[in-house]
């Protein structure tokens, strides 16, 4: 094999190892609390208790949701939560507050006629 073919390998590699240790810095730059955050939520027609949930910026957050009467749904889109809920059943959520500001969650499940009422807000200070 030429010098050619070994120089261009040996720039490939260092190219891939410096993409790669960009890539890493850039998944670890969220700084986190370290803390958990832990709440209970029930889902009902057409309301979450509690529809205010307050946290700091860096908090894992780990929702307990059960709906109790019909299938629900809890959406917050700003950190990428969609689930269902059952009837009778509780999920666990979970995901790190890692930018500031007010969130609107809400049901995203047509669960009767309040449905389009049916929302809450994290706020991240």
């Amino acid at each position: 094999m030429s010098k050619y073919f070994w120089l261009l390998l040996i720039g490939v590699i260092i190219v891939s190892g410096v993409l790669l240790t960009k890539q890493k810095s850039t998944l670890t730059s969220i700084t986190t609390s370290g803390k958990v955050k832990d709440f209970s939520m029930i889902a009902k027609q057409w309301q979450f208790d509690p529809s205010i949930i307050n946290v700091k910026q860096g908090d894992k957050i780990r929702l307990k949701i059960k709906s109790i009467d019909v299938t629900h749904g809890f959406s917050l889109l700003d950190f990428n939560v969609n689930e269902n809920l059952e009837p009778g059943k509780e999920i666990i959520v979970e995901f790190i507050a890692d930018k500031k500001g007010e969130f609107t969650f809400f049901c995203s499940v047509i669960c009767g006629t309040g449905h389009s009422g049916m929302k809450g807000k994290l706020v991240v200070e």
